[in-house]
């Protein structure tokens, strides 16, 4: 029984990337949706965007993570920044948000600015998705058309934000799993976990990987034992020390969007587990090819991450559409 399970679990992560209903693709983004109602919209994000990278340049992974989150939790409604009431349970305190997931303050930073300019008129999901592109350009990443035109939810969810989103210890198969059910591919998978070149993780995230199979995965290479001892040095064994120190998962060149972490993971020295298994698992074959494909040809990948970014960022809230609004606060459903 247990060989049946691994053959088809295989055979499962080796099939081509199918064609998926992504939700909303068919509902109408437009890119000149804000063309006579706010012309200047995406002008002034990027202006704003500028100057949050250029005062801390990790902002810009933050704001791709938190476009990340946003997309993954009932589609990109913007409900991940809803701030918990009395009459909401908002999505920041599930377990993969909270003491974690930042940028709050960058998006009622640039909201603030978009109200001056065109009162009610720009969605905090839109700011947040065409802010998330402008973050990548801004440290070498590629370019993409951003279609806009997404509303506002009045709802969030807690339950969806704990269980749709991929843990940093996670196993592939699930991992791939948590794609499909959002109509990515594997392809798709492999490229948006490229964004990790320029992020951070906590030791928190990333102690059971460096006291795990760390040194089975980089072969014992003697540059990669010093790179484990600085980890160590810096995320102590014991669960509560240093919980919340952080380092770069792209040790080579952390601030630069590139492809380095593909080699990263090509020499098994990924710093999550469930980024080492994209190409370290057992049941990785598509997956290893896709590594070892976007590390030779950092064109490919910048081109699939593109392409990527757009699919996620149409996975839309029907309800929200219908329903939804243009907040005024994006913490804050409108009054």
């Amino acid at each position: 029984m247990k060989l049946l399970l691994v053959i088809f679990l295989v055979h499962a992560i080796f099939i081509p990337c199918f064609s998926f209903d992504v939700p909303g693709k068919d509902l109408p983004l437009t890119l000149d949706y804000y063309k006579s109602t706010c012309p200047t919209a995406f002008d002034v994000i990027k202006k704003e965007m500028e100057c949050i990278v250029k005062e801390d340049p990790r902002n810009a992974a933050i704001v791709i993570r938190l476009h990340f989150h946003d997309c993954f939790v009932q589609g990109c409604d913007a409900s991940v920044l809803l701030d918990e009431t009395e009459t909401l349970q908002g999505e920041k305190k599930a377990s993969p948000n909270i003491n974690s997931l930042k940028g709050y303050e960058i998006v009622d930073r640039i909201k603030n600015i978009i109200e001056s300019e065109c009162p009610g008129v720009v969605s905090c999901a839109d700011l947040l998705t065409i802010s998330a592109r402008d973050a990548t350009i801004l440290v070498g990443g590629p370019y993409w058309d951003v279609p806009v035109g997404r509303k506002d939810s009045k709802t969030a969810s807690y339950e969806l934000a704990t269980t749709n989103l991929p843990t940093p210890e996670e196993g592939l198969v699930s991992i791939i799993s948590k794609f499909y059910y959002q109509g990515l591919s594997v392809e798709d998978m492999v490229a948006l976990v490229g964004a990790h070149t320029i992020g951070k993780a906590q030791c928190r995230n990333f102690r059971s990987r460096i006291y795990g199979d760390f040194r089975v995965t980089s072969a014992l290479n003697p540059v990669s034992e010093t790179y484990l001892t600085s980890l160590r040095e810096l995320c102590p064994e014991s669960s509560g020390e240093g919980d919340s120190n952080v380092t770069a998962m792209d040790n080579v060149t952390p601030n630069l969007f590139d492809n380095s972490i593909y080699h990263t993971l090509l020499r098994g020295e990924g710093l999550l587990n469930s980024d080492q298994e994209i190409y370290s698992s057992m049941f990785g074959i598509q997956t290893r090819r896709i590594v070892s494909k976007y590390a030779e040809d950092p064109v490919a990948f910048f081109e699939q991450f593109s392409k990527s970014m757009v699919k996620m960022g149409n996975i839309l809230n029907s309800k929200s559409l219908v329903e939804g609004e243009v907040r005024r606060n994006c913490r804050f459903v409108n009054t």
